[in-house]
């Protein structure tokens, strides 16, 4: 199984190669604000003290909300 994160920021270079930054930005910034808020999948759940570990789609949404 792949690393949702190591899709997104796939996602985001892609983005920036074909020059739409703000869209990089907002997924960026949605992820950012996820991890913050300590709503992270499994493999980052167990790393973090405190973390709520959610469904890769909860992360997915979650990303979403904090764009």
């Amino acid at each position: 199984m792949s690393s949702t994160r190591a899709r997104l920021f796939s996602a985001v270079m892609m983005l920036e190669h074909i020059d739409w930054q703000e869209a990089a930005d907002l997924i960026i910034t949605g992820l950012e604000k996820t991890i913050l808020q300590k709503r992270v999948t499994y493999d980052l759940e167990r790393l973090m003290e405190g973390a709520t570990k959610v469904r890769t789609s909860e992360f997915g949404a979650a990303i979403i909300e904090n764009f």
